[in-house]
């Protein structure tokens, strides 16, 4: 009963909790965001390419 009692004083846990959500939703948003710039890159070139032929 005392390890729990020292868990849930402990806060350095909840801290690591935070960093990792915190490191997962940055992970989120870079992923969303360099999908978007591929999408749109992978138009131009076929844009490009097209009008060469």
């Amino acid at each position: 009963m005392q390890f729990i009692r020292k868990m849930l004083k402990n806060e350095k846990g909840a801290t690591a909790i935070e960093y990792g959500l915190i490191a997962a939703l940055i992970a989120v948003a870079a992923i969303t965001a360099m999908s978007n710039i591929g999408t749109k890159l992978t138009n131009t070139f076929n844009k490009v390419s097209n009008n060469l032929n």
